[in-house]
């Protein structure tokens, strides 16, 4: 104990008296613990190891939701050993990344949740933008910390998830994959993804150059920054700041669990609204004067299927959500739709939930459409100077197999209960098939589940989020009926 106070006071009368301090690991998570870092002062590792080209090698299994997200595999490096505040080494980029017109190519990558090219960052509260002090890109910048745990007995666990990283010769990837909360947390752990690129990669939509990507996002606070188990305190903050007090845009402030959001400078929002979305813009060559609408949204990467020919239509329909929202407060936004497909196929409601946010519920009706590939190009226009705009092209297809018109219809041959439920389904065969499978879709007709089950099996939903789902069971693999569960 007498050896920790001297070391606490040491720190102290040495932090105040400069702007750069040389700690041990140990010695700054005493600190950390004890309420003692200065935000002024930025300190490094006198025992920091970096990893040199540790390439993924699938030990950590990635469970996205939308195909935004870019798997791991052995082309993807660790940008750091298991740590809590640190950074990569500089990262060198075969190309100009345009930051609010400021070309960089070299960069650092920070454990909690953000990227940044004039410095590395240790800073674990995240502040409001603008904040003058910081020049960052942070899809989630929040008290990530990646050592793991301990079991009851004091055995270390570890599964503190992981931040990996690939160049490409146009854009940069990173994923924080897994990853925990302060202190040694890993009861509730988050997936998010940045990509940054040259302006042209196809990766990142919308004609911009820069995407957040969201998978299951669990927790908001860390210990140190006021929160208690996971939440609280001071809000996890996603969005970019070029650090002069001028060139920002925030997209929201996150601090509790629940969908809630109503954009970026009202109420605090709720983390689970940021599972499965996506969010592209466009920083290359802008200004303060006024930054495009941002769109965000579930559905924008991925091709959205309908069926015609189902005469209960319950799968001709499918709805989705787009946010669309203006960084600058007391902006209007102008939605402007064409689509190649039949008249009234496509329809929209756009509904203003605050002075910065609009939400916009898109319906596509395949019903009587010839089966085939449809687009849909939507413009949001805002009314600054110089105007915003920001276009995206959204893909649906329309498929005609003859299987849908027994959707709902023949349905005897099994049942599912409860229905709805919490997590898992049990599923009663009303005549045992030779070989059976059951799949589960969503109704944009996405693959979500396949399982091979025996009679009266159980089918666990608990990985699905709240909606409306599919079971088809198949025999010899031809669909013999289908039923549909609601999922709490």
């Amino acid at each position: 104990m007498k050896k920790l106070l001297s070391i606490l006071c040491l720190s102290v009368t040495i932090t105040y008296g400069q702007n750069a301090m040389m700690v041990t690991k140990a010695e700054y998570q005493q600190l950390k613990q004890s309420g003692l870092i200065d935000p002024q002062v930025q300190y490094s590792f006198t025992d920091l190891n970096l990893p040199i080209d540790v390439g993924y090698n699938g030990s950590i299994e990635k469970n996205s939701v939308c195909d935004c997200f870019v798997p791991l595999d052995s082309t993807f490096s660790l940008a750091m050993g298991p740590n809590d505040d640190e950074s990569s080494g500089l990262i060198n980029l075969p190309f100009n990344f345009d930051f609010y017109g400021n070309q960089f190519n070299s960069l650092y990558i920070n454990n909690n949740g953000n990227i940044s090219f004039v410095s590395p960052y240790m800073t674990f509260t995240p502040n409001s933008f603008p904040d003058s002090s910081y020049n960052m890109i942070a899809p989630f910048w929040a008290d990530v910390d990646t050592r793991g745990g301990f079991d009851s007995l004091g055995n270390y666990l570890g599964n503190g998830g992981a931040v990996w990283y690939k160049v490409t010769p146009t854009a940069l990837i990173v994923n924080w994959n897994q990853v925990g909360y302060f202190n040694m947390h890993t009861d509730l752990v988050s997936t998010f993804q940045l990509i940054i690129s040259n302006g042209s990669d196809s990766l990142v939509s919308a004609g911009g150059n820069v995407s957040f990507c969201y998978d299951d996002m669990q927790w908001t606070t860390g210990d140190a920054s006021m929160g208690t188990g996971g939440f609280g305190g001071y809000p996890a903050t996603v969005g970019v700041n070029v650090g002069n007090g001028i060139d920002f845009f925030q997209v929201g402030q996150f601090v509790q669990t629940g969908t809630s959001f109503d954009g970026p400078t009202n109420n605090y929002d709720g983390v689970d609204f940021l599972d499965g979305q996506e969010i592209y813009f466009n920083i290359a060559g802008i200004s303060s004067s006024n930054t495009p609408p941002l769109l965000i949204s579930s559905a924008i990467c991925d091709t959205i299927s309908v069926y015609t020919g189902d005469t209960l239509k319950s799968m001709n329909s499918a709805d989705f959500n787009i946010g669309i929202m203006t960084p600058e407060v007391g902006q209007s936004i102008q939605l402007d739709v064409v689509s190649d497909a039949p008249q009234n196929a496509l329809s929209y409601v756009m509904t203003q939930l605050s002075n910065q946010y609009y939400d916009v519920l898109v319906t596509f009706n395949g019903t009587g459409v010839s089966p085939g590939i449809y687009h849909a190009t939507m413009t949001a226009t805002d009314n600054g100077v110089p105007v915003g705009v920001t276009t995206k092209v959204f893909v649906f297809e329309v498929k005609y197999d003859s299987s849908a018109e027994l959707f709902e219809l023949d349905n005897s041959s099994f049942s599912v209960y409860p229905n709805p439920t919490n997590d898992k389904v049990i599923i009663i065969f009303n005549t045992a098939p030779a070989s059976n499978e059951v799949q589960v879709f969503d109704l944009y007709g996405k693959l979500l589940l396949s399982q091979c089950v025996m009679s009266s099996d159980q089918l666990d939903l608990r990985s699905l989020n709240q909606g409306i789902y599919l079971i088809n069971l198949l025999e010899n693999n031809q669909l013999i009926g289908t039923q549909r569960v609601l999922k709490n």
